[in-house]
Formats: structure tokens, C-alpha cells, sequence
């Protein structure tokens, strides 16, 4: 089960984070979203759990708990969206000739 960590301390490594989690179950993977200009934590993460009743259990257990001064977010991660996102015009609208 894929799970969204939001609202995390900048200082939380892939590492910590997977720590935090074990607690909940087997911790498959756990991924901190960097930013690729600055190289800093953007605040969030992923953490896959081996299966389902780990992944509710980590949900239950640490969404809103405070880690490092910070409450932290903890849901199933959604999947994005496939396509390229909002189409829109791609102009012309004249008459053919």
C-alpha cells in the first residue's frame, strides 16, 4: 500500500522516515521529494507498505501525530492522473481556404 507523508520536518531523511513507519509494519520503501533545483526536502514523502493492513494501521497510528514539531499527514496515496494534464486550443479557429 502506497502512502502520502505530508507536512514533514525539511530536516526528515528517506532513512528516518522509514524508521518512523516500522513501527506500523514491514516498510517496503520510503522515498523524500526533493526539490531538483535546490536539493532541499519539499515536505513530503512516499512510503510503500508490504500490505494493506500495515498501510490502514500506519494511517490510523501516525496521521496527525507531531514529528519534529510538525504534525504530520498520513493517507493512501492517489494516483496521477495519466495524460498529459489540461489540453486546451491549440489556436487557428481561421477559415481554410
Amino acid at each position: 500500500m502506497q502512502l502520502y507523508v505530508g507536512n514533514l520536518d525539511f530536516s526528515t531523511t528517506d532513512d528516518s522516515l522509514k524508521e518512523l513507519f516500522t513501527s506500523c509494519g514491514e516498510v517496503v520503501s520510503a522515498k523524500i521529494i526533493m526539490d531538483r533545483e535546490t536539493g532541499r526536502s519539499k515536505g513530503f514523502g512516499f512510503v510503500e507498505m508490504a500490505n494493506k493492513n500495515d498501510g490502514i494501521k500506519a494511517i490510523s497510528q501516525l496521521n496527525g501525530q507531531e514529528v519534529g514539531g510538525r504534525s504530520i499527514k498520513v493517507n493512501e496515496a492517489q494516483q496521477k492522473p495519466q495524460g498529459g494534464g489540461g489540453g486546451g486550443h491549440r489556436g487557428g479557429g481561421g477559415k481554410r481556404w
